[in-house]
């Protein structure tokens, strides 16, 4: 069976994203006490369900402490994956700010006395830590729903076992993503922006790929991102990495970015040796994905 446990920071998407799950036929519970995890994983074993989705999260506890135990137990007979949602401290209290909703944790200390949002907030990332550092981790700070939902979609789509290798353009004036295991700064390449023609277009556009592909810099940029990736990848792979996010950053995250991103992420998905090795290429450019979709 293949399992997916949704976890994260209240108020970063996990209820959006197990909804993308249950679109996507998935047996879906929310809110399991940690305890049941087992004894619903043997059950649906029985009625011969292929794949499911649990979100637990730090509403759980002490029990939390539990979780890595049983899920390495239950990785003796399924697939396990761990999907973790995270976002920046200002965007969890302008969305709680938003939606007028109570933290889950604002009440929850010993003395069961309130304690303040960011309180809540920092006290919920260290009861997840253990979960966060062995899981994919997805930034959900700078996109909205529906970037996220597609995301979980195109991870679905992947193949169930090996490494997981995300390129993700971003643009650093909205940040650094806070998923990102390696950051790769173009910034210093010459700019399509100040060509009033390519200002408009984005890095998928033939025009400034045109424009970027004819600048040795930009060339030698790409060779030595590959190079470092193509060198140390294998070593990755042998620490028993699930993820690795690639992020390189320009300014806006709209030309030079997305046109690196695309460019390498070409180069390693025809590397015949590595489809050998069952990686999975994923690509996401975090500031055109959240621009939302229009209908003619």
């Amino acid at each position: 069976m293949q399992i997916n446990l949704i976890t994260g920071i209240s108020g970063s998407g996990k209820s959006v994203a197990l909804r993308a799950f249950e679109d996507a036929g998935y047996d879906c519970v929310d809110n399991l006490p940690v305890a049941l995890l087992e004894s619903l994983i043997n059950t649906l074993a029985l009625e011969k369900s292929e794949k499911v989705a649990v979100a637990i999260d730090a509403r759980r506890g002490k029990s939390l402490a539990e979780l890595p135990q049983i899920l390495e137990n239950l990785r003796l007979h399924h697939e396990v994956r761990i999907i973790f949602l995270n976002a920046d401290s200002n965007t969890l209290i302008q969305r709680f700010s938003e939606t007028r909703r109570r933290h889950p944790l604002s009440t929850r200390d010993e003395q069961s006395q309130s304690v303040t949002l960011t309180e809540a907030i920092e006290t919920e990332r260290s009861l997840l830590e253990p979960l966060r550092s062995q899981a994919h981790s997805i930034d959900t700070s700078n996109i909205p729903a529906h970037t996220l939902r597609s995301w979980i979609q195109d991870l679905l789509m992947g193949q169930a076992l090996g490494l997981a290798v995300i390129f993700e353009s971003f643009g650093f004036k909205r940040g650094l993503p806070s998923d990102a295991d390696l950051v790769f700064d173009v910034r210093c390449l010459p700019n399509p922006h100040y060509d009033k023609l390519l200002r408009p277009l984005t890095g998928n556009d033939l025009p400034v790929q045109e424009f970027l592909r004819n600048i040795p810099e930009v060339i030698g940029m790409e060779q030595d991102i590959i190079g470092f990736i193509d060198k140390w990848l294998p070593h990755y792979i042998a620490d028993g990495r699930s993820y690795l996010t690639v992020a390189i950053g320009c300014t806006g995250g709209q030309h030079r970015s997305v046109y690196l991103v695309n460019q390498i992420s070409q180069y390693f998905i025809g590397h015949q040796a590595l489809n050998d090795l069952q990686i999975n290429f994923l690509i996401r450019h975090r500031e055109l994905d959240s621009i939302p979709a229009t209908t003619t």
